[in-house]
């Protein structure tokens, strides 16, 4: 059995993420996020799906609780293969109206947290001969929009740490990939739409064609199933070969 821990897991894209790695019935799932209920939520997929889980609240802008979030796992499962660094966190400003914390907090839990957690899992993973890190970036990790500085800088900034540890990690078993979603609908993007029609005085389906999916050729929106899916092929041992890459699931918005 092996072990995947997953931020940002009792909601949206991480609880998807979560979800489908539980389906394999192959993984023991360390659950994490700030939702109140989360190891409620934690609990609840283990029983559904008949597999070990374990959760932590830990903050992402805190190295000392990440720290003890690894250790807390590897004394209840043994190891961790797995890494998903998944949480995130997003603010739109024009560049000069852009809050200084906000910067900081958006560099700092989507970026940095993959740094600290990945430098505290390295260790057993080279020891064990295998290891998959798997960061959640984005579209915006390859291409830019206006009026999200930090979210792009910190998405380009994951996809350049995933191949600097993948070359790193290469002797050693070790793979690491970025998967790089369009928009993907999840409780948050839903509350968008609807907040995004009432202030242009757009209907909800305009505000989907005309400005979410304007940029993508497939004028769908991911689904957390798919990034679950995908997630859990680069987790495999077939994917062992497969490194260093950023993997967009976009819709063809990086093809034009």
């Amino acid at each position: 059995m092996k072990t995947v821990l997953i931020t940002g897991s009792t909601s949206g894209i991480g609880l998807g993420i979560a979800t489908e790695f539980a389906k394999t019935k192959q993984y023991q799932i360390v659950f994490n996020g700030l939702e109140t209920n989360g190891l409620e939520i934690a609990n609840h997929i283990g029983k559904q799906y008949g597999v070990e889980v374990m959760f932590s609240n830990a903050n992402m802008l805190k190295p000392e609780e990440l720290r003890k979030m690894v250790d807390e796992a590897v004394a209840k499962f043994g190891k961790i293969d797995v890494l998903i660094n998944n949480a995130g966190i997003q603010h739109v400003s024009p560049i000069e109206d852009f809050p200084d914390e906000k910067w900081n907090a958006i560099i700092g839990i989507n970026l940095t947290s993959a740094f600290y957690l990945t430098k505290a899992v390295w260790k057993g993973m080279k020891e064990r001969k295998f290891g998959r890190v798997i960061n959640i970036a984005s579209a915006h990790g390859l291409v830019a929009s206006e009026f999200k500085s930090a979210y792009i800088a910190s998405k380009h900034g994951i996809v350049g740490f995933t191949k600097t540890i993948a070359l790193e990690g290469a002797p050693f078993g070790i793979t690491a990939n970025a998967i790089c979603p369009g928009y993907v609908k999840t409780p948050l993007v839903e509350k968008q739409i609807a907040d995004q029609a009432k202030a242009h005085q757009m209907s909800e389906a305009d505000v989907v064609n005309k400005v979410m999916l304007y940029k993508q050729a497939v004028k769908e929106f991911v689904s957390v199933e798919e990034l679950g899916q995908l997630a859990v092929f680069l987790a495999s041992d077939i994917a062992k070969t497969l490194t260093g890459t950023a993997l967009p699931v976009d819709g063809g918005w990086n093809a034009q």
